[in-house]
């Protein structure tokens, strides 16, 4: 099983879209019409990715033959500043591939998912993938894959440092086992404290089995500086300061083969995929564990979705998302890199390989990031400060409150 990193930790700043909207390539009507199309390397080989969208225009349009669709394939930098720009232009597209976080920032240009998907496919959704798409308690758009990142334990370590078949489950579990790892030479785990690393993959994961969230229910403040907040960044301070995690990822990111998780001298990680560790460990000594959990179990996913933009011919996009999103359709863009369908009832794609066994298992407790049109913005704010806290420049409680301070102040202006 392979899964790409870049729909997960591709960082970006959202660009003002309120008030754009597609340059559509029909009436609103049930008629045919042209469906532009945009999407991404998902499939990271370009020929393979190419047969894919061809092979499914092909198929669709043999059962609508009055709808015409054009696939377009962008790369994944700058995307946000190129769609918005088209958008701005009037020369959007109908339907694009976007990630959660995006849906917030394009709301106001899409279409609501409900009036064009079946109630029979929302219902065959997971409901983690059905949250990762719902802003403002409405989905705005169609789940076509998901991943995600569970804990990741390196059976190499546990059995060189005398501690074979101990894998944790929760924090308690994993603080008892760090001095003994590190008596043998070995580390607990890593965090990646570098500011332009994304915090979904990072801290938030921690924040969510705190039972925090970055946000409060309303969306209108930031809520991680809570007592669940000042829980997790505290605890994760501590393997900082006892050794127990390698102190210089908080400032940096070597290349991969440069670190200690590559060096076999990690013995867990949440923020790496099975196909980032395996050149480095041996995929027989990667051992796929849950999240790990202190109030609640909860580990980091990405959902990738197809989005229908207004302007253009609802019913004819609508359809042609449908089709693509139903389970023996979306397969062919899930299989290639490794991804998992979000529908409860489909196929396993992976049915002799015992990690993606254990990853699917780990769907249904995923979360993809606060969907808010602050984010990324916060994510700004509040990387820093966290940083500043592992260096023990101040305390959590401090670096967590002077991050709020400023994160309510850019919720404010992108409300």
């Amino acid at each position: 099983m392979r899964i790409s990193r870049t729909l997960a930790c591709t960082s970006f700043a959202l660009a003002t879209v309120v008030g754009l909207t597609a340059c559509g390539s029909g009436d609103s009507g049930s008629g045919g019409g042209t469906v532009n199309t945009w999407v991404y390397p998902v499939i990271a080989d370009e020929k393979a990715n190419q047969a894919y969208w061809d092979g499914m225009v092909k198929a669709f349009q043999k059962e609508n033959p009055d709808i015409k669709v054009k696939v377009s394939t962008y790369p994944w930098a700058n995307r946000d500043t190129a769609l918005a720009t088209a958008l701005a232009a009037n020369k959007g597209p109908d339907v694009a591939y976007l990630i959660p976080d995006q849906l917030a920032a394009y709301q106001r240009n899409l279409v609501p998912a409900n009036d064009y998907l079946s109630k029979a496919d929302r219902d065959a959704l997971r409901p983690a993938a059905l949250k990762a798409v719902t802003v403002d308690d409405t989905p705005m758009a169609t789940p076509v894959l998901m991943s995600a990142y569970p804990l990741l334990c390196n059976k190499k370590v546990f059995e060189g440092a005398g501690l074979a078949d101990k894998y944790p489950t929760t924090w308690e579990e994993l603080s008892a086992l760090a001095p003994q790892l590190k008596a043998k030479g070995y580390y607990a785990t890593s965090y990646s404290g570098d500011t332009t690393a994304t915090l979904n993959m990072t801290f938030y994961p921690l924040l969510w089995q705190a039972g925090g969230d970055v946000f409060s229910t309303d969306g209108k403040k930031a809520a991680f500086n809570s007592d669940a907040g000042v829980k997790a960044l505290t605890w994760l301070k501590t393997f900082i300061d006892a050794g127990w995690a390698p102190k210089d990822l908080v400032t940096t990111t070597p290349k991969m083969e440069q670190t200690d998780l590559a060096k076999n001298k990690v013995a867990c990680t949440w923020q790496n995929s099975a196909a980032e560790v395996e050149p480095f460990w041996g995929k027989e000594n990667i051992v796929v564990r849950p999240a790990l959990k202190a109030d609640a179990q909860v580990a980091y996913g990405t959902v990738g979705t197809l989005a229908v933009f207004k302007g253009g011919n609802t019913s004819a996009a609508g359809k042609w998302v449908s089709f693509v999103s139903q389970e023996k359709n979306s397969a062919g863009l899930q299989k290639p890199m490794g991804y998992f369908p979000p529908r409860t009832a489909a196929a396993d794609l992976y049915p002799s390989d015992a990690q993606a066994q254990e990853t699917a298992k780990v769907l249904d407790t995923t979360e993809v990031g606060p969907l808010n049109k602050a984010a990324r913005d916060v994510m700004g704010v509040l990387a820093p400060e966290i940083q500043g806290a592992l260096l023990g420049q101040k305390s959590p409680q401090a670096a967590l409150d002077a991050a709020a301070k400023a994160a309510d102040q850019l919720i404010a202006r992108k409300r």
